[in-house]
């Protein structure tokens, strides 16, 4: 594990913002494009609206400004609508209000794209997600639930021109459910999150990545729904604590151990949910970042943002071959691969393989930055919005 003289950083939300200034960014140069998601949070609004804002925003040589907006700020739709030139639903539900802002940009004549991260507009795909996601099947009400959600989404993005998403796998169900020409602008880090990373990066390196003598493995969720992801390597976990008494565990978030850690539990360390910015400190202080997905359609439309985040600090990641993990990992060069029979083995073989782990983070930080540093992203989110110079 590495010790860390990095400290903690304040934090707070920083999309909560007035209306007033959130319409002030949009104004400030002559084309404009207006994202919407329902409210904002941590996770999907972040990546797909707050970071590709700041992006074009923080263009100095740009034509383009961009801000967000919300549910709550539907007395102002025709404002926003007679501003922006480009609107991008992020996904949103449909309701009475997404469809009369649809409705304002159309009568406008301008532009509406639908801006998606997940497998969570085809209702094709309803049993698939919620199997992976491990819910109870029994609850009453849950699969009216996630069909009207799914349904909902799928209906808010027929009614736009175009679609954004995060890789190649979910572009194509895109366009074969919609039959729209869909964009790929991956999800990336942004300003807060590398000024961290710099610094855990920075001070890990002056130590030769040398830590204190404790291996450490951290699983990172962000929500319960990762359970059955984190029982494929739970095993393994056991296994490798087992055989080396020099490893530790830290699991930061959700997630419930099985009974097969309980005799490690002195071994086993937990962390509450950080927030973005120095949830990248946490993961600088771990020597590998795990990251065990179940093989489906689903999980093969997730994001690489789990790689790029901890490769920023100089954390290797473990990870299963999914398709974004199996294209963002290089086995043996910037992180690992591993079926779900060879969680323990590609443990121990990354363990093994410590001599190589300094020249094996600066490739991954390298390669983090390069593909999913907000300031590389300008060329593809324009492409993608139709408004390349």
């Amino acid at each position: 594990m590495f010790t860390l003289d990095t400290p903690p950083v304040p934090y707070a939300d920083p999309w909560l913002q007035p209306i007033s200034a959130r319409l002030a960014m949009l104004y400030r140069r002559k084309v404009r494009v207006a994202y919407f998601y329902e409210e904002p949070n941590n996770s999907t609004f972040r990546y797909r609206a707050y970071n590709m804002a700041h992006v074009l925003n923080d263009d100095e040589a740009g034509h383009v400004s961009a801000s967000y907006f919300f549910l709550s700020d539907s007395r102002r739709f025709d404002e926003i609508a007679d501003a922006a030139d480009v609107l991008v639903i992020c996904r949103s539900r449909y309701c009475h209000q997404v469809n009369g802002l649809i409705t304002k940009f159309r009568a406008r004549r301008k532009r509406v794209l639908f801006d998606v991260d997940d497998l969570v507009f085809n209702t094709d795909y309803a049993h698939l997600v919620v199997a992976t996601l491990g819910l109870d099947v029994t609850q009453k009400g849950l699969w009216d639930d996630w069909f009207a959600m799914i349904a909902r989404m799928g209906q808010t993005l027929k009614l736009c021109d175009g679609a954004i998403t995060t890789n190649d796998f979910l572009a194509q169900k895109l366009a074969d459910y919609a039959g729209l020409p869909v964009s790929v602008v991956p999800n990336f880090m942004n300003r807060e999150q590398l000024a961290v990373a710099e610094s855990v990066f920075a001070e890990k390196a002056r130590a030769r990545f040398v830590g204190n003598g404790k291996v450490s493995l951290g699983y990172f969720s962000g929500s319960p729904s990762h359970r059955l992801d984190y029982a494929i390597v739970e095993p393994a976990l056991a296994e490798v604590l087992a055989e080396r008494p020099d490893v530790e565990v830290m699991i930061v978030g959700y997630i419930d151990h099985g009974p097969v850690m309980r005799e490690f539990a002195n071994r086993v360390s937990r962390q509450p949910f950080h927030d973005y910015v120095n949830l990248q400190r946490l993961l600088g202080t771990v020597e590998f970042n795990l990251m065990p997905l179940q093989s489906n359609t689903f999980t093969d439309c997730k994001s690489e943002l789990k790689y790029f985040e901890a490769a920023s600090v100089g954390t290797l990641s473990i990870a299963s071959p999914s398709f974004t993990y199996r294209h963002a990992i290089r086995d043996g060069q910037n992180g690992y691969l591993a079926k779900a029979h060879e969680w323990a083995a590609s443990i121990s073989r990354a363990i093994g393989r410590l001599d190589a782990y300094q020249a094996m983070a600066t490739e991954a930080r390298s390669d983090a930055l390069l593909k999913f540093g907000w300031q590389n992203q300008t060329e593809a989110l324009l492409r993608a919005l139709q408004l390349a110079p």
